[in-house]
């Protein structure tokens, strides 16, 4: 028992520092598509924006694409995708895309430091206790984790790694293209 626990724990932790060091293939986290028939609603999603940027609610974003970033300040390839996300929302923002980040598991100086790093320009919604991660089923310690919700309000998408505009803006773009 004690071994099956052991290797329970070493898988677990090996998956989780592959996820935050971005040394894992693509797709190896989970990452897919998923088929409009199998598409559930997404969870709801509220909270103040960091930077006293005011409020997001997902709910207010139906009929739009939205791209939902989950990140930490500690987390090395989320900072390698910050600017892979903003040429992605460059390349959709006139066609009814959102972006939001969504900060986990951190204190708000190194967020906010980080913030003032990367310089998105779109919000992000401070989540240290990771409750709307949870929601998401994005485990903390899974990230950078990638979600997009399509206009209906599914959850279409899911990326557990790091993303660049190559994977990301063809299924934003897909996205957009469905009626």
């Amino acid at each position: 028992m004690r071994r099956l626990l052991a290797a329970v724990v070493v898988t677990a932790t090996l998956l989780a520092l592959a996820a935050c060091t971005g040394s894992t293939p693509k797709n190896a986290l989970g990452s897919r598509k998923i088929a409009v028939a199998d598409r559930v609603a997404a969870p709801a999603m509220r909270g103040e924006l960091m930077n006293g940027g005011g409020q997001f609610d997902l709910s207010q974003h139906k009929g739009q694409v939205v791209v939902v970033n989950f990140w930490a300040s500690n987390c090395p390839p989320c900072r390698t995708e910050a600017p892979e996300l903003e040429k992605v929302l460059a390349a959709t923002k006139d066609q009814g895309v959102t972006f939001i980040g969504v900060n986990v598991r951190d204190q708000r100086g190194p967020a906010n430091a980080y913030l003032a790093d990367t310089k998105p320009t779109y919000g992000s919604i401070f989540d240290p206790s990771a409750s709307l991660a949870l929601d998401f089923s994005v485990p903390p310690n899974s990230i950078p984790a990638t979600l997009v919700i399509d206009k209906a309000g599914r959850l279409a998408a899911v990326i557990r790694s790091t993303v660049d505009q190559k994977l990301l803006e063809p299924i934003v773009r897909d996205l957009l293209a469905e009626s």
